[in-house]
């Protein structure tokens, strides 16, 4: 049997693919949005940094917003999100989003229930709106166990290179497992449709879960002969939600 490639072998080639990717992209003015979720913990930050890596610089925007101002809380909660998505040629990664308004904002107290309630209720069509409007939207859950994720918030505060992740909402991540457990649950149920539908990444393994939403990207993103060069995901780490993966151990409780 031979022996499977190392990873940073794996990771150029699949680099190299979305480089393949984005340049007949650029070419044919084509766009892509995609949204990356997840608990704090989960791997967003390394994942990204991995995507958009050797990408076009100009072509490429990775989106990580603070808290709102004033102002941006008086407008239609969509509103500061709309203004950074892609125009033609680009690719936008959302590190968090507007799915902020069904984990974070909810758990922390940071909206009110009737606002949660009308997010989950609209969103499904303001994603409907993207997709008419010809923007490609990739929905990303990365999902890690209780103890992982203590184990890397606590190598997090070890690490002086890694301060600038802390934040206060690190402690309620462990404190709040259950709340946040119940908000995801009711996200992905209200909100995975056929026309954006959510997959979900086990990524204890942060290596695994890496090549593996790069292979996603590639294979539903870039043209069949780029695709038919790279292996689809393996489904062991990623693979479309359905509701059974809420009580089957696929997610973690």
């Amino acid at each position: 049997m031979s022996k499977e490639p190392s990873y940073p072998t794996q990771l150029r080639e699949l680099q190299i693919g979305l480089v393949r990717y984005q340049a007949r992209a650029i070419k044919a003015g084509a766009k892509a949005l995609v949204i990356l979720e997840g608990r704090d913990g989960a791997g967003k930050d390394g994942t990204i940094a991995r995507i958009t890596q050797h990408l076009a610089s100009r072509n490429t925007r990775a989106v990580s917003l603070p808290k709102p101002s004033d102002r941006e809380r008086s407008e239609w909660y969509f509103q500061r999100y709309v203004r950074r998505l892609p125009a033609a040629g680009e690719f936008v990664i959302f590190n968090r989003s507007w799915y902020n308004r069904a984990g974070v904002e909810p758990v922390m107290g940071f909206c009110t229930p009737r606002e949660h309630e009308d997010f989950l209720r609209d969103v499904p069509a303001f994603e409907r709106m993207l997709q008419e409007a010809e923007l490609p939207l990739i929905k990303i859950w990365l999902d890690i166990s209780k103890e992982e994720q203590a184990r890397r918030l606590h190598a997090r505060r070890k690490d002086p290179l890694k301060q600038l992740k802390i934040s206060d909402l690190d402690v309620a991540a462990q404190k709040k497992w259950k709340e946040y457990s119940a908000a995801r649950d009711q996200m992905l149920l209200r909100t995975h449709t056929p026309i954006a539908p959510w997959v979900c990444v086990r990524a204890d393994d942060k290596k695994k879960a890496r090549l593996n939403v790069i292979r996603h990207l590639i294979q539903v993103l870039a043209p069949p002969d780029v695709r038919a060069d790279f292996a689809p995901s393996d489904p062991d780490f990623l693979f479309p939600f359905e509701d059974a993966a809420l009580v089957d151990g696929r997610l973690a409780k």
